[in-house]
């Protein structure tokens, strides 16, 4: 049924409130788990000849070592749970981005955690969720997370 299960992240606790289903989930169909982080570009950061910063390597660099060390944190505890977990770092806008690693690994389930924000909120700040909700072309499990 669901062989490899894909849980994006954002590093906070309401994105990790899916992480419960999914080592349910993963347990019960003896699946293989991928935790995503995808490292929107900022676009902001450049000068007025479309090129970064020189420290813009450096952020990214930094970036990518925190964002590494945290999902080491998270498979480790999923992996002393017995599930077989693998984490990846990709870059791009994050919607697309999650659907591409979904297509480019084979997988059978995204599971994810919605921030639950309705009206204004949501027009102002978007919907991971509901982005992937409106383009995926395959099953989607979505938990609405509780406000901290």
């Amino acid at each position: 049924m669901f062989q490899v299960i894909l849980v994006p992240l954002d590093g906070s606790s309401r994105a990790e409130s899916i992480l419960p289903t999914v080592e349910e989930l993963a347990r019960r169909l003896d699946a293989n788990v991928i935790l995503l982080r995808v490292f929107e570009p900022d676009f902001s950061l450049v000068d007025s000849y479309g090129h970064p910063p020189e420290f813009y390597d450096a952020l990214q660099e930094a970036w990518r070592d925190k964002v590494k060390s945290y999902l080491d944190t998270v498979s480790k505890s999923l992996v002393l749970k017995g599930l077989r977990v693998r984490a990846l770092i990709e870059e791009g806008p994050i919607v697309s981005t999650i659907l591409k690693v979904a297509e480019r690994e084979r997988v059978n389930l995204i599971a994810m955690a919605s921030h639950g924000r309705t009206g204004l909120a949501r027009v102002f700040y978007g919907s991971v969720a509901a982005g992937v909700l409106h383009q995926v072309d395959r099953p989607l499990l979505l938990i609405r997370a509780e406000e901290d």
